[in-house]
């Protein structure tokens, strides 16, 4: 079954939504209801807050505008990859060195949430095991040992091996890379079905759930009452957990996350012995370039290729037209290989590319959770923990790490600062020339 391939990005069906677990429907929110905590996004950031809030005792709703997972949650890469944010070091000087390895930690802690929960509750998401870090050119193959051995100074307890050029076929069917990182503490799963699960978790817990909700105006203030077109919640705690679709919700958080598309294309089913050549070890793979190429095999052997982050607000009007050279200059086996599934979705960029984590200054009792610059997976499920810590009182001092990180607001206004930072990307490819 193929998707229909004259839609827009947005509305293009997936392959994970093709092939997902039957998805219940949770009604539209009417009338008045109260609770404590009211999460507005039903993606991994809002569904994981309202698990740990409801594990604490919290009754707790949750509004999606949509479907649960229909955002970024349920159409991303897959990839389960360590580690949360780039350049932690660049925050020394604000949080300190203790704070940095601490952030470096709960970079690897974050993956082992998600393989907790998803044992915990036997959530059928074909987790697999082993990722592997592309290198470009020599200097990221260098760059690979020092987060090896910086790694493996933190205590990682996973496999890391790295791959020389003789030995990259295999892992990847291609002449395409210098060298690689394997990290058996890394993976891939289906991103649909985990979001799915974790809705009936929460579900299970008592938290209720409302889809087809989108929020239309908040007021704040000691109590906040939170509007949708057919009701209203009041809670003593609010939680934002939109990301790249926060959209005009709240302007204050809304200047400091960049909505990004980005777009994946899924092949035909392939032999066993096409697969195989592609990805012997059933890895999930990606590059190093600023618009990365990530890939994987899917459970039932299509390859998932993805990347090509666009920074301009505009969707390509045809994802498969534009994805499909991308992917033959990595396999050009493929060139016969049937595109059954395109689909693109937002993703949420910060300047400094950590994870936007904390509390608004200027209402304490509304939280946030956003900007995941593609870590989104495993992060979202991190920062679910921390804000089930935080607003439960639990002051271990993680949460204040990530709230003390300052995130500007990205220059020229809503209708300017795609297309500046589109510039200011360009910029890095043009450099990865040199």
């Amino acid at each position: 079954m193929s998707a229909a391939v004259q839609s827009p990005a947005s509305h293009v069906a997936s392959y994970y939504a093709a092939s997902s677990q039957p998805q219940p429907e949770y009604p539209p929110l009417q009338g008045e209801l109260s609770c404590d905590v009211c999460v507005v996004g039903g993606g991994f950031s809002g569904l994981n807050t309202a698990i740990e809030l409801a594990e604490r005792g919290f009754k707790v709703i949750v509004l999606e505008a949509r479907k649960m997972g229909w955002g970024a949650s349920g159409r991303n890469g897959g990839q389960l990859i360590r580690g949360v944010g780039h350049g932690l070091d660049q925050f020394t000087s604000v949080i300190g060195s203790d704070g940095v390895r601490t952030l470096k930690l709960m970079g690897l802690e974050a993956v082992d949430i998600v393989r907790e929960r998803i044992e915990r509750h036997a959530i059928n998401c074909d987790l697999t095991w082993g990722y592997c870090d592309l290198a470009n050119k020599a200097k990221d193959l260098q760059g690979f040992a020092e987060d090896a051995e910086e790694l493996r100074n933190l205590g990682y307890r996973h496999e890391l091996r790295l791959v020389q050029p003789d030995q990259m076929r295999t892992v990847v069917g291609s002449d395409r890379y210098v060298g690689g990182l394997i990290d058996m503490g890394s993976g891939h799963l289906h991103p649909l079905n985990l979001a799915l699960g974790e809705a009936a978790v929460a579900n299970t817990l008592g938290v209720r759930l409302f889809e087809q909700s989108a929020v239309t105006r908040i007021e704040y203030g000691t109590q906040v009452r939170v509007h949708t077109a057919q009701g209203a919640v009041k809670a003593s705690t609010l939680v934002l957990g939109c990301n790249a679709y926060l959209n005009d919700l709240n302007t204050e958080l809304g200047g400091k996350v960049l909505p990004a598309g980005s777009y994946i294309i899924a092949t035909e089913p392939l032999s066993e012995a096409q697969a195989h050549e592609l990805l012997p070890q059933n890895m999930a793979v990606c590059d190093q370039r600023v618009a990365l190429d990530y890939y994987r095999l899917s459970a039932d052997r299509r390859l998932l290729f993805g990347g090509a982050c666009h920074y301009s607000g505009r969707d390509p009007h045809d994802i498969a037209a534009y994805m499909r050279p991308k992917m033959l200059q990595v396999f050009p086996q493929l060139a016969n290989v049937r595109i059954d599934y395109q689909w693109g979705g937002m993703i949420g960029i910060g300047a400094n590319r950590l994870p936007q984590i904390g509390r608004l200054a200027s209402q304490p009792n509304v939280y946030f959770a956003q900007a995941y610059s593609g870590h989104g997976l495993n992060a979202t499920h991190l920062a679910g923990k921390l804000l089930g810590e935080a607003i439960s009182g639990q002051h271990s001092g993680r949460f204040d790490l990530f709230a003390k990180v300052p995130h500007i607001t990205f220059p020229g206004g809503k209708h300017l600062r795609s297309p500046l930072l589109a510039l200011g990307m360009l910029w890095h490819r043009l450099k990865e020339l040199v």
